[in-house]
Parts: structure tokens; C-alpha cells; sequence
């Protein structure tokens, strides 16, 4: 018989109690940041029809998609190109979407939702890279661009302060501003996506490579010599800025963007805001504003997003306006994490100190808990210097002693780990005791 594999599938991993603490504190920070900007808690199915979600991420997004295969009778009546009816989430965008056009009748008009949940793609794993991650999404569905973007934006960077990250830099352009500079520098509009899709990548690759990956999206040398020429320019946005003030579509663009820089620049905490006029991002549905925040210290996206107008109509609900922006949880955990301490364990442990003291013991822990402070109690008995060793292994603050003299006297003992100081405290006052430690 082979030996099981005991690690979990590629791309994805297992958490102990330490590494869940960190998430399960940090994910609470980002819900308490999200709901006091007014988002509400939402939530959609890990798994939808295959429908629901191709058709939305563009070419590259669709092949990452993780479908399910049908099962039972249903899978060997299947057709090779029918074997697959249910898919997992790719994102909490386009899930959400379904949802409220199948709901929209029960939501308030501007909704405004945070969803905090796994998504899987099947990626190739790397460094901050997985196939199953957590996103932490917000939106605005029903509002016009404008303040509704100021606010998804403003949601994202106080929820990056209050995990205590610094040091990124939020890139914002539109897919408008991206549109008019396609007519600006008369690229035919055939190639329209092919062109932004190859400045995508200008980050990556460089000016040098770029009119090779113009050429590869069906851009004639002379199309492309124009806008790479003015790409090398340098201050491109300023170019830019004069060759959109005749193209409506362009300065409709660039008077959003100067509206969310206008509110945000100098009042984000730990970051800053800049135009970049060559940011695109991949997915399909966007349709304005769109943003990403960088940090050198990764070398890439932290979180993004932008609008993407008239995406419920694609599930038969009214064209609506939203605008949404997703942190990169995980990411943000990995760089944070060499700066975070173990997280403590509970504040007391309740020893045993022989076998006919259990109920005493059990009802000292249970005084404690009842009084809302974290109390374990000792599963193992034997000698108290192992007990004390796994309180400490349990990271407790505190562990509890009654032997036979402290129960003649009616008290217990409250021993400090950190400080090593133990305390004579009455049985009745113990829980207030607790509660009342700094």
C-alpha cells in the first residue's frame, strides 16, 4: 500500500491555529473598516452554472476558470463538450451581479455590499500566488461615477491602515481615457482591445518591447510608431492630457479621474494616488474608472478594481452603474506577517491539581468564561509543571492554582506567565479579576 500524501493540493493550504488567528483578526479589521463606510454583509454561492461565468474575464481569465464536472447518469449521457455544468468563482464580481439582478427588487437603490470569501483559479502556483485565495470586495450598485468610486477607494485604503500596511501607491486611469487614446492616435477600432491588452503589459516588458507586442496584437509599424514614440515621452500623461481635449469620450475619462484625484490625493494613510495612463487591467467588464495599488515591496498589485457600468444587464437585470475594488487579502497578509506577533492564546488556564479537584476546576472555568473572559481548562492532569508548560505552549496569559491550602483559604492563585508575579485573589473575585487585567 503507497504512502498517503499528506500535503494539501498544489495551490492551496492548510492553516494552523496561529496563521487562522492572523486571518480571521485581520479579516475582522477589514469587515469593521468596510461596514463603517455604510457596506453591508453579502454573500453568494462558492460554485455557479458555467454560464454565470464565461463570457466575463476576457481570453485569459476564461482559461482559468475551475469547472465541475456533471455527476452520475448526467456525466455519462454527457457530450465532451457538455461535461461540465457548474464552475467555482472565479471572483466575487460577476457572482454578486447575478445576484442582485435576481434580487434587485429586494435591495435598497443604491446598494452598497462588502463580501469577504474564497475564489479559485487555476492559476500556476508562485509566491503570493495560490489557486484558492480569499478575496475582500466592495461595491456600489445604482450610483453614478463619481463619489461612489471616492468611496470605494476611501473603504480600501482605511481598511489597508487598519491592517497596518504602508508604502503602496494607488494607479488610476479609465477605460474612456484608454478608449480615446485609441481614436486619438488612430488606431483602428478592430484593434482596440488587442492594443490595450499589449500596454498592459508595458510594465513588464518595457518601451523597447513594446511596438513587438503591437505588432503581435495586428498593429501596422507606422499605427504603432506614433503612440509608442509619445509613450517614451517624458511625462506621457501630459501628452496625453492635450491630445484628449478634442475627444469627447477621452475627456469625459480624464474629468473623472481628475474628480477621484482631486478627493483623495494627500488624505490617504500609509499610501498615494497618481494617474497612469497606461493602466488597463485584464477583465472584460470594465467600462470606467478603473485602479490597482502597487508597493515595491511585493513588485505588484495589492488590490484593484474600477467601474464596470451595465454588467447586470448581462444576467437580464436593468443596466445599472457600479463600481467595486477587491483587496489582495493575501498578499497583504504575506507582507505583513513577518511584523506580526504569534497571537495569544486564551487569558486564563485553569489547572487540575488531582483527580478529585475536577469539579472544582471545572467550576472555576466555567465562573470565568461566564464572566466573558477565555479560559481553558487543563485535559491532561498529572504534575503542575506540565501543566504550566502547556499553558505556556497555549500562549495563555494567566494559569490558575488551587491546591488543598487555597481551597481551605477559599482562594486561587493567578499566576502571570509574561512577568512570572503570582497573586492571591478570593474565589468569587477571580472572574472580575481577570476581566479587569489590561
Amino acid at each position: 500500500m503507497s504512502k498517503p500524501v499528506l500535503a494539501p493540493a498544489s495551490g492551496t493550504r492548510d492553516f494552523l491555529p496561529a496563521d487562522m488567528q492572523r486571518r480571521l483578526d485581520a479579516f475582522a479589521i477589514v469587515r469593521r473598516c468596510f461596514e463603517a463606510h455604510g457596506f453591508l454583509p453579502f454573500d453568494t454561492p462558492c460554485f455557479e452554472r458555467v454560464e454565470t461565468l464565461t463570457g466575463k474575464y476576457g481570453d485569459e481569465g476564461e482559461k482559468l476558470i475551475f469547472k465541475i464536472l456533471k455527476r452520475g447518469e448526467a456525466l455519462e449521457r454527457a457530450e465532451p463538450g457538455e461535461l461540465a455544468d457548474m464552475a467555482l468563482r472565479y471572483d466575487l464580481t460577476v457572482p454578486t451581479m447575478r445576484a442582485v439582478a435576481a434580487n434587485r427588487h429586494k435591495l435598497p437603490k443604491v446598494f452598497k455590499r462588502h463580501q469577504i470569501a474564497p475564489v479559485w483559479r487555476a492559476d500556476r502556483p508562485g509566491k503570493g500566488r495560490f489557486r484558492e485565495f480569499y478575496q475582500c470586495d466592495v461595491d456600489v450598485v445604482g450610483a453614478p461615477a463619481g463619489l461612489a468610486d471616492i468611496e470605494v477607494l476611501s473603504a480600501m485604503t482605511a481598511a489597508i491602515a487598519g491592517l497596518g500596511f504602508a508604502g503602496y501607491e494607488i494607479r488610476l486611469n479609465s477605460r474612456k481615457i484608454l478608449k480615446g487614446m485609441m481614436i486619438a492616435y488612430g488606431v483602428p477600432e478592430a484593434l482596440h482591445g488587442g492594443a490595450v491588452v499589449a500596454l498592459d503589459k508595458l510594465d513588464k516588458i518595457g518601451i523597447e518591447k513594446l511596438p513587438e507586442e503591437l505588432a503581435s496584437q495586428g498593429l501596422a509599424p507606422e499605427q504603432a510608431e506614433p503612440l509608442v514614440r509619445d509613450l517614451g515621452a517624458p511625462d506621457f500623461a501630459a501628452v496625453l492630457r492635450q491630445k484628449l481635449s478634442a475627444e469627447p469620450t477621452g475627456s469625459a475619462g480624464l474629468a473623472e479621474v481628475d474628480q477621484i484625484l482631486s478627493a483623495l490625493t494627500g488624505t490617504i494613510e500609509g499610501g498615494s494616488i497618481r494617474f497612469d495612463p497606461t493602466l488597463a487591467r485584464g477583465l472584460d467588464y470594465y467600462t470606467g474608472a478603473i485602479f490597482e495599488f502597487v508597493t515595491p515591496a511585493y513588485g505588484g498589485s495589492i488590490a484593484g478594481g474600477g467601474r464596470y457600468d451595465g454588467l447586470t444587464e448581462m444576467f437580464g437585470g436593468q443596466s445599472e452603474p457600479v463600481c467595486g475594488g477587491s483587496l489582495g487579502i493575501e498578499r497583504i497578509l504575506m507582507l505583513t506577517e513577518a511584523a506580526t506577533a504569534d497571537p495569544l492564546g486564551p487569558t486564563a488556564y485553569v489547572t487540575v491539581w488531582d483527580p478529585a479537584a475536577r469539579d472544582r476546576a471545572l467550576a472555576l472555568v466555567r465562573a470565568v468564561r461566564a464572566a466573558g473572559v477565555s479560559a481553558e481548562l487543563d485535559l491532561l492532569g498529572g504534575k503542575l509543571g506540565n501543566q504550566m508548560k502547556l499553558a505556556a505552549e497555549r500562549r495563555c496569559r494567566t494559569v490558575l492554582i488551587q491546591g488543598p491550602d487555597d481551597v481551605a483559604a477559599g482562594v486561587v492563585q493567578v499566576k502571570d506567565l509574561a512577568s512570572g508575579t503570582q497573586t492571591s485573589v478570593p474565589l468569587a473575585d477571580v472572574p472580575a479579576h481577570l476581566a479587569g487585567l489590561p
